[in-house]
């Protein structure tokens, strides 16, 4: 039977200027994923990234561990959700019906913790039969480019491989829940304990896909502890 291995990407730069680069724990956080997958047997016959650099250097960094030459396929079907595209039109929605929000948003966003409440409340109106709105890219268009991006890859790659695919948290989310066939409404429960540089295994056979483990990181927990840093991040 073939894998898929989900890989999300290392810490970002949470608050800085440019969000989309990793951190130097975030490189870190790659380079171990890498060696912990090599240590373990796993070799990839192909690999896939979305277009972010988060994505890619995380793809770079993960990859140099492989026995052999791989190198990722860059397919912005793997990009991210647009979280700031959400916040910039769905939040002023949001908070009109949400005074709770409104009172997380009034305090400031710059705190991770309020950051996220805010991200699931606006990522739950998004995939909502109640959101119109036309500026931005739609549930219904994103989530249908996520399950086209792993038809193709287990249609391009057949039977029998091994491939990894570094993508960000909202994504796998989409892929995890639409393995299980839930519907958008239950996607968010997957998107918010996803930690940088987990990995989430499917397998394939045909036209059967199925869920063989979700955001593992015992890996890096077991490095945090032999080497005294804290690994294990979320953002």
């Amino acid at each position: 039977m073939a894998s898929i291995y989900l890989i999300r990407h290392g810490q970002a730069s949470f608050g800085a200027e440019n969000y989309d680069e990793l951190s130097p724990l975030g490189r870190l956080q790659a380079t171990l994923t890498g060696e912990y997958l090599a240590r373990t047997g796993v070799v990839f016959d192909a690999a896939y990234s979305g277009s972010l650099e988060r994505q890619k250097d995380t793809a770079s960094l993960a990859l140099a561990s492989q026995t052999g030459s791989v190198s990722a396929t860059v397919d912005a079907r793997l990009d991210e959700v647009r979280n700031d595209e959400h916040l910039e039109y769905l939040l002023p929605k949001v908070v009109e019906t949400r005074p709770e929000i409104k009172a997380i948003v009034d305090q400031g966003l710059d705190s991770s913790k309020r950051f996220q409440k805010v991200i699931e409340a606006v990522f739950n109106y998004w995939v909502s039969p109640e959101c119109d709105e036309p500026n931005i890219q739609s549930w219904a268009e994103y989530s249908e480019g996520v399950h086209g991006v792993l038809r193709d890859i287990i249609t391009n790659e057949g039977s029998g491989k091994t491939i990894g695919v570094f993508t960000s948290g909202g994504t796998i989310a989409t892929l995890t829940a639409a393995v299980l066939k839930l519907p958008g409404s239950a996607t968010y429960q997957f998107y918010e304990p996803v930690f940088n540089c987990s990995v989430t295994q499917i397998f394939y056979r045909a036209d059967q896909v199925s869920l063989s483990y979700f955001n593992d990181c015992s890996f890096l927990r077991e490095q945090s502890a032999s080497r005294g840093e804290k690994l294990v991040t979320y953002r």
